[in-house]
């Protein structure tokens, strides 16, 4: 494998392969461009979503970009690079916070990262809440649709208010208040 400035070895502790960093990093660097890869329409376990009906594939050792908690780099789908998002220690572990780039995930799975924030169930931005999104870097992709489901969510709300309840008033948290 040529030099990528990480490794792709097997774990010893937890089932499958991790990458693994073989120089450190600060916090901003460039660690990876992704390129040479293969656009599909639909998701599977070794996809990175980067649009809301697009994906790709054939990543090769970033295919095995574990997901964390309280991750050491980002993915970012506009830019398509991997970098650093704190430092991180030669031989650390290189993961990211998997809801940053998926809607709903192929293959959810119960979290055991141990990090205090974990949020257990990492099956997709969907089922997180906007308040934990807001604490992690989020790709344009996962923001514009969780905007989207939240206006078309509040819309439909709307709809089902009682007649006067809400009427006139631009605040939905006052127009669903308990009276």
């Amino acid at each position: 494998m040529p030099n990528f400035n990480f490794n792709l070895e097997t774990s010893k502790t937890v089932p499958g392969k991790h990458l693994l960093a073989t120089r450190a990093f600060k916090s901003g660097e460039l660690i990876y461009r992704i390129e040479n890869y293969k656009r599909v329409s639909e998701p599977n376990y070794q996809t990175i979503q980067v649009g809301p009906e697009q994906h790709i594939e054939e990543l090769g050792a970033l295919a095995y970009l574990n997901h964390s908690c309280n991750p050491g780099v980002i993915v970012n789908t506009t830019e398509f690079t991997v970098r650093a998002c704190r430092d991180i220690a030669v031989g650390e572990e290189l993961n990211f916070f998997y809801p940053s780039t998926e809607w709903k995930m192929d293959r959810p799975f119960i979290c055991l990262c141990g990090a205090p924030q974990c949020i257990r169930l990492v099956a997709g931005a969907f089922y997180v809440s906007l308040d934990v999104l807001g604490r992690y870097f989020i790709n344009a992709h996962v923001r514009e649709m969780a905007f989207g489901w939240l206006e078309a969510t509040t819309n439909e709300l709307w709809k089902v208010l009682p007649e006067g309840s809400a009427r006139g008033t631009n605040n939905l948290l006052e127009a669903c208040e308990v009276r």
